[in-house]
């Protein structure tokens, strides 16, 4: 994981080929995605295959710095942590791996960006698109990619602070760790190479050693 976090891949590749791909390179194994699209957010489209054996693949088109336009994608394999791959494929189970209609339609519900959870094995392909859903299993499987995303995402921007403007680390560190308090972080075990890093640099300022040994610690044993 150390490497995947430390050096990211930039590519332009849309979306939708993107998935395709990571797709066909797990084809041995079940793979489960969720590609969420909401315009004006940030970022505003991004996607994550996991398969059974543990692969992962992320693409978004999130901002690399609080001010940045540059629309180019980033992309990263991980590992997904066991625990967080038993209970993906579990809550897709309880989903009925996504077939029928899951999109609860009352009126006057806010939009959220329109999502996708799609299951791929050998047998079938089965995939629903909604905006809320009222199913429990489907409520937690949004809750948990919305959680790794944002995760993957701060721990693109603090690799990238701390190579090149590392008087922003702390900032950047303070609206994580804000994040991780409010419950919206998931698996911060896979950005613990850059959290190491960052506590072992003494060109860091105190502060900000401070935040990412935090962080670390919430992860637990694996962040370690």
């Amino acid at each position: 994981m150390l490497q995947q976090i430390i050096q990211p891949r930039f590519l332009m590749l849309p979306f939708l080929a993107f998935i395709m791909s990571a797709q066909a390179q797990q084809s041995a194994a079940p793979t489960v995605t969720f590609n969420c699209d909401f315009p004006g957010s940030d970022p505003a489209h991004y996607a994550i295959s996991v398969s059974s054996d543990g692969h992962a693949s992320y693409i978004s088109n999130g901002k690399l710095t609080r001010d940045s336009d540059s629309d180019e994608p980033f992309t990263i394999d991980f590992t997904m942590p066991p625990a967080t791959l038993a209970q993906v494929f579990e809550l897709t189970k309880k989903a009925h791996y996504f077939e029928g209609d899951i999109d609860f339609k009352k009126k006057n519900i806010a939009s959220t960006g329109e999502k996708t959870l799609t299951y791929k094995d050998a047998q079938r392909t089965t995939s629903a698109t909604y905006n809320y859903s009222t199913v429990p299993a489907v409520q937690e499987l949004t809750a948990l990619f919305q959680n790794l995303s944002s995760t993957l995402e701060y721990g693109r921007r603090i690799q990238y602070d701390h190579r090149y403007q590392k008087l922003a680390l702390d900032e950047e560190l303070k609206r994580m760790d804000d994040a991780s308090s409010r419950g919206e972080l998931a698996d911060v075990t896979v950005i613990a190479p850059i959290l190491k890093k960052i506590v072992d640099d003494p060109s860091v300022v105190n502060t900000a050693r401070a935040r990412a040994q935090r962080l670390l610690e919430h992860a637990g044993p694996a962040g370690k």
